[in-house]
This record gives C-alpha cells, sequence and structure tokens, in this order.
C-alpha cells in the first residue's frame, strides 16, 4: 500500500471490468489534473481480460490497485474505492471516461468559495462514432443555477422529460462529509445508484455547488445499460425510492418533486408493458394497460403507433366497443390512434 506523506486533494475512484481499452486513457485523464495532488484508485472487479495487468505496469506511486474476488458490480466497487480513499475529495471516474485536465481544480475551488460538500459540473457527451462531442446542458442554464437543491436534483430525474437529467452529473464528495453521514452507494442497484448517492446526500444537508463549465467527458459505448431501460430497472428504482422516503424527511418542494418522479417511473414501466404488447400482437393487452394507464400513451413515438393501428386494423371499432363501451372513446386513449 502506498505511503502518502500529505493528503491528496482528491482520490479519483474507478471501477474497472474487462476495460483494457480504455483504462490507461482513463488514468491518464486523472493523472493530467492541473493544481491538485491525486491518489487514483482503480478497482478491479474480477475483469477476465487484461485490466489488472495494465494497471499494475503504472510506477506511479499514485496509482493503486485494488483487485476483487468476485463480481460484485459498480457499486460494490466503487464502495470499496471509497473505504480506502484518503483524499480530502473523492470523484468517481468511470473505467471508459475521461475528464479534462482543469476539472478538479476548478471544481474544489468553486466548492470552497460556495462552503459545499459537493460540486457538480458539465459534460460532454462523444457519440458512439467518435464524432464532434455534444454538452449535455446549456451553460448558460446551469449559470443561473450556482448552487443546486435537492428539488431542482430530484425534478431533473423525471423519466422521458427530457434526454439527459442531473443523474448523469458525476459529483465530487467531500470525504469526510460521506463518512459522516455514512453515505455509500446501494450495491442492490444496476441503474440509479448514482442517483440515489447524489439525493441521499443532498438530503442529509449537503451544499452542492454547480461549476457550469465542461469538465467530464462521457463516452457513449455499445451495451450501455443507462441506455437500456427494462421493468427490472424500474422496480429496483421504486424500490430504492421507496428506501430514500423512509429515511430523510423532504421539504415540500422536494416532495412535489419526488411525486413527479414516482409518477413518471409508473408511467414508463407501462409504457415498456405497451411495447411488449405491441410486439406479440396483443390487442387486448395492448388495451388493458392503455387503460390502466392512459398516460403511458404519450410516450409512444409515430412508428410504434402506425404499427399498432396496423396490428388493430378493421377490428379496432369492435374492440373499443367492447372494451372502452359505447359512444367516444377517453381523450388520452384516442391521440395515438
Amino acid at each position: 500500500m502506498t505511503v502518502f506523506v500529505h493528503q491528496p486533494d482528491v482520490s479519483f475512484v474507478i471501477a474497472a471490468y474487462n476495460a483494457e481499452d480504455t483504462i490507461e486513457r482513463a488514468i491518464a485523464s486523472a493523472l493530467a489534473q492541473i493544481g491538485v495532488t491525486m491518489e487514483v484508485i482503480v478497482v478491479d472487479d474480477c475483469s477476465t481480460d487484461g485490466t489488472r495487468e495494465l494497471v499494475r505496469a503504472y510506477r506511479d506511486e499514485r496509482v493503486r490497485l485494488v483487485t476483487r474476488e468476485k463480481n460484485g458490480g459498480p457499486a460494490a466497487a466503487r464502495n470499496i474505492g471509497f473505504d480506502v480513499a484518503i483524499g480530502r475529495w473523492i470523484a468517481v471516474l468511470d473505467s471508459d471516461d475521461t475528464i479534462h485536465p482543469e476539472r478538479l481544480l476548478a471544481m474544489l475551488e468553486r466548492a470552497e468559495a460556495a462552503e459545499a460538500q459537493i460540486v457538480v459540473d458539465n459534460i460532454d457527451v462523444v457519440p458512439l462514432d467518435l464524432g464532434e462531442p455534444t454538452t449535455m446542458f446549456p451553460r448558460e442554464e446551469l449559470r443561473r443555477r450556482p448552487v443546486m437543491t435537492l428539488a431542482d436534483f430530484i425534478g431533473s430525474n423525471v423519466i422521458f422529460q427530457s434526454t439527459f437529467n442531473f443523474g448523469y452529473m458525476k459529483p465530487v464528495f467531500e470525504r469526510d462529509f460521506l463518512t459522516r453521514h455514512e453515505l455509500s452507494f446501494d450495491e442492490t442497484l444496476r441503474v440509479g445508484e448514482d442517483y440515489l448517492l447524489l439525493a441521499s446526500a443532498l438530503a442529509c444537508g449537503g451544499r452542492c455547488a454547480v461549476v457550469p463549465d465542461v469538465g467530464y467527458v462521457y463516452h457513449l459505448r455499445h451495451g450501455s445499460i443507462s441506455r437500456v431501460l427494462e421493468q427490472s430497472h424500474l422496480d429496483a428504482m421504486l424500490a430504492s425510492d421507496r428506501a430514500f422516503l423512509a429515511r430523510y424527511t423532504l421539504d415540500a418542494k422536494a416532495m412535489a418533486a419526488q411525486r413527479r418522479r414516482t409518477r413518471s417511473i409508473v408511467e414508463a414501466a407501462s409504457f415498456l408493458t405497451l411495447v411488449e404488447e405491441i410486439k406479440k400482437g396483443s390487442v387486448g393487452g395492448f388495451l388493458k394497460t392503455a387503460i390502466e394507464n392512459p398516460r403511458a400513451l404519450k410516450h409512444l413515438r409515430m412508428p410504434i403507433a402506425v404499427r399498432m393501428r396496423r396490428l388493430l386494423g378493421s377490428g379496432w371499432r369492435q374492440i373499443k366497443s367492447d372494451r372502452l363501451g359505447r359512444g367516444r372513446p377517453p381523450e388520452r386513449t384516442k391521440e395515438w390512434i
């Protein structure tokens, strides 16, 4: 284990699994930080490729490798990294992403000025074809929001509301704050664990400063779990939100935002069911779900709507009569036809 004479400003925690193609790029971007001292902790989650060997080959004493004997997922790996980190601040860096050289200096200066225990910044998204990156959030929008509240954060994390939400942000946490409030990633989640940690930190009274400039670079990749939403993910999100509400007391604005978020998750679940019923060619199943949660219909896009019209065909009028009753169908049910 490396012994530091001085406590580093920041500990980068990188959870890695079969990341031999990108891990060196991620580590290099962390080591290239200007104006701050750091350690880079790579937690290998039982990789079967050359990830461990690549990290072991580093002769830079700031790079530390922690190996797991059993695969536990990114949340568990990051928690191990949090446990061994000694920096004043902890920053999570995904093994296939990068950061700009001045990122941590700008974030820590902003946090100090705002007396914040959490700080977030803007993100560039690099497409699959490695074309020009797109910035997630308009800089002016973030400039108008120097501090992010719990209500702001929950309100942004409403499913299908926008392409990107604040849950994509990669916060940097004051390590003592996390320790004091016993905060860590929920290891039962494979989607939404980042959201829950930041929401919990804000609910504990953490002050979150915002840097409007881009510091983090998110590289889109094939098979990213955040781009493929499944029913099991939604069920886990609802369960984690229930646990969150049982643990923390929210003010009126945050609670109103939470109700909107919960409705959106339920709608998303119904939407996934609608799509599955379309794939199966089940008119009855589609209509049953649509009647139970008609708001889910608004998420159907034109190609699916056309497909559903073809599926129903000339039988639509008889089904409408049998299932919805005589007369005009409900407004929300007829929007897609």
